[in-house]
């Protein structure tokens, strides 16, 4: 009897190490396939990103001229997400252009999953720049600016959209080739220098000498002493060494 309840017990262990080891590679299986059958697919991934990636392109401000790419980050491929039954929806609560990064939120309703996906931006605006070295005192001419693309995301300074705002204009400082032209680097106006200054009323036009108390650029108000008068007046830089003033 002794050795018949021993073998019963061998017989037992043997079925529960089979056991074991049978079923362990099982159940690690089934747990597999339960958290991976709704993992994203690399097809759903792209869809995903190719919608945060339309959205932005869609929706960021954009200055007039430039050009824009988008590039959304990489998402886990262990996030959770369905074949949508129907077109992702996407929003996000920024459409700053000159943004680095802009998060946006793609959704599928029917499924009930929402994704927030990081997109990259790359913006470029036509921008003066100079196609030879230049030098301080140097006057700008079409032959020595041209346009080109420019990533706003690293110039942060004033620049100049076209040739024709800075044709004519004194340089203040040395530029290197291919730098871009900005506002502090040249001036219509140049300071201590005489300018032509137009009083204009209704019908009526006089001009008079006078000179520049400070640098300035098209448009740019800027203070002028009227050489006949020795007055100081509040003048607009409305040409090359010319000022107008109203009366």
């Amino acid at each position: 009897m002794l050795i018949k309840k021993r073998n019963q017990s061998h017989v037992r262990s043997k079925c529960r190490a089979f056991c074991k080891k049978f079923y362990n590679p099982i159940g690690f299986l089934l747990l597999f396939f339960s958290v991976n059958v709704h993992c994203a697919t690399p097809e759903q991934i792209k869809l995903i990103q190719e919608a945060a990636e339309h959205h932005v392109l869609d929706t960021a401000d954009k200055p007039v001229g430039s050009e824009v790419e988008a590039q959304a980050s990489d998402i886990d491929p262990r996030v959770y997400a369905t074949q949508c039954p129907e077109p992702l929806k996407t929003s996000s609560s920024s459409h700053n252009g000159s943004a680095s990064y802009i998060t946006v939120l793609v959704t599928c309703e029917p499924d009930d999953w929402k994704i927030y996906v990081p997109v990259k931006l790359t913006l470029t605006v036509p921008l003066v720049t100079a196609s030879s070295p230049l030098t301080r005192g140097q006057v700008i001419t079409s032959q020595n600016i041209s346009i080109s693309m420019v990533n706003l995301l690293l110039f942060k300074r004033q620049g100049f959209s076209s040739t024709e705002m800075v044709e004519g204009a004194k340089l203040k400082r040395n530029v290197s080739l291919g730098d871009v032209i900005t506002a502090n680097d040249i001036c219509f106006v140049c300071r201590n220098e005489t300018v032509m200054i137009r009083a204009q009323s209704a019908g009526m036009s006089i001009t008079t000498k006078g000179t520049a108390l400070s640098d300035g650029i098209l448009g740019e108000q800027i203070k002028v002493k009227n050489d006949k008068s020795n007055r100081i007046i509040d003048a607009k830089v409305s040409g090359i060494g010319e000022v107008m003033v109203q009366f």
